[in-house]
């Protein structure tokens, strides 16, 4: 079976500090990503619970590990990840400075598909998932799933609409 990946979104959730910790929501329980999927509440607890380490890449490449994911918990809104970049690697240098400066906040989580069922909107909801990495992500595919910014302010949330309308367009455009 393939390796899936979900990317959970830009955010105001995903936040870096001085010493390269990084914390955010990586997924959140009941939101269709834009391909239609749901995470149900639950669906990581078998696999967090094996104590295998879950990596943290960048983009998806498992070529590129930057950092480490020292806690992943389920909550009433979905997986909190908080781990921290590994100063000692270029990659994780360059996250770290695109998170600080807002140019960069997406979160994606690479896994296998367990258990799924539809509901009722046709939509494919997972109710287990094999948990393998946590990536930092330009484009992610679940808008919500972010790395928490710090210093937020009126011009953060203009800057998020104004994605949220290009992405809306984006996907009219594509016909979804």
């Amino acid at each position: 079976m393939e390796l899936e990946r979900k990317f959970a979104g830009f955010g105001d959730d995903l936040s870096v500090t001085d010493d390269y910790r990084i914390e955010g929501y990586a997924s959140r329980f009941g939101a269709a990503d834009q391909g239609g999927d749901v995470v149900a509440r639950g669906a990581y607890a078998a696999s967090l619970g094996t104590g295998r380490g879950v990596k943290m890449l960048w983009q998806h490449d498992p070529a590129q590990p930057i950092g480490v994911w020292d806690e992943l918990h389920e909550d009433e809104t979905g997986l909190w990840v908080k781990g921290r970049l590994l100063e000692g690697v270029a990659k994780a240098r360059e996250a770290a400075a695109l998170i600080g400066a807002g140019a960069f906040d997406g979160l994606s989580i690479g896994y296998r598909t367990k258990r799924a069922v539809k509901d009722d909107g046709g939509r494919r909801l997972l109710t287990e998932l094999e948990l393998w990495e946590v990536s930092l992500v330009t484009f992610p595919m679940l808008p919500s799933a972010r790395v928490a910014a710090k210093g937020e302010g009126p011009e953060t949330d203009m800057m998020r609409e104004l994605a949220a309308a290009f992405d809306g367009a984006r996907l009219e455009m594509a016909g979804q």
